[in-house]
């Protein structure tokens, strides 16, 4: 099973959140909190595989909560609940270790399948946050866009061919079980490639290694987020 935290200052949300993880017969809300200090406080005591907080609450909102539950429990997973217009916040949760992002109004199925691939050690972002984050990068106008894509490519050409494969499908947001089957090579393989990567491309998890990836536009055509 995989145990999940839900924070949220909003009852009616937490309890949106439950219900639609309820339906999910691999999946049990093990605690809820209605504010930051609290999930924390919850993370410590239940020490659940994934935490899925809002970015906005009163007190320690969700990014400092998502900070310290990962200094503190580093085996749980952050998906972090956003709306529109929290691009900055997005930015700063990456910073902190979140791997995974989605969007309050998207498909409940998109929850659900968010929670199981940060579970499984993956990125998530939904495919909407991701191109607003891409987007973000690239607001900067032309040269600043062209800039970062150059950047990036840099960053990228930096890894092994099969290091920029492996980005490559973890930027689509394949955990590394499916990566491994990807490649035909065992999911041990796979987990030294990622760390590699990500000690290569100097980042700290894998949803910052996969906007690396966007932005450096190898993602496979027929992959996505989610």
């Amino acid at each position: 099973m995989i145990r999940v935290l839900v924070a949220d200052d909003e009852p009616m949300v937490r309890r949106g959140v439950r219900a639609v993880l309820a339906t999910a017969s691999d999946i049990d809300v093990v605690a809820e909190a209605a504010d930051g200090h609290r999930a924390v406080e919850l993370a410590q005591l239940h020490r659940p595989r994934v935490a899925v907080l809002d970015i906005r609450m009163p007190g320690v909102d969700g990014l400092r909560a998502a900070a310290e539950i990962r200094r503190t429990v580093p085996t749980t997973g952050v998906v972090m609940l956003t709306t529109f217009g929290e691009d900055d916040y997005i930015l700063r949760a990456l910073g902190d270790g979140a791997a995974g992002f989605l969007i309050k109004s998207g498909e409940p199925e998109e929850l659900i399948t968010g929670v199981r691939a940060v579970a499984d050690g993956a990125a998530y972002l939904s495919p909407k946050v991701a191109a607003r984050v891409v987007a973000h990068l690239a607001s900067g106008g032309t040269g600043a866009r062209a800039e970062r894509q150059a950047a990036a490519r840099r960053r990228v050409e930096a890894l092994t061919p099969r290091e920029r494969q492996v980005l490559a499908f973890l930027g689509a947001g394949l955990t590394n079980g499916q990566i491994a089957r990807r490649l035909h090579v065992v999911e041990g393989t796979v987990k030294a490639h990622v760390s590699s990567i990500l000690a290569r491309l100097a980042v700290d998890n894998r949803a910052a290694a996969a906007v690396i990836a966007h932005e450096a536009g190898i993602i496979p055509p027929s992959a996505s987020f989610g």
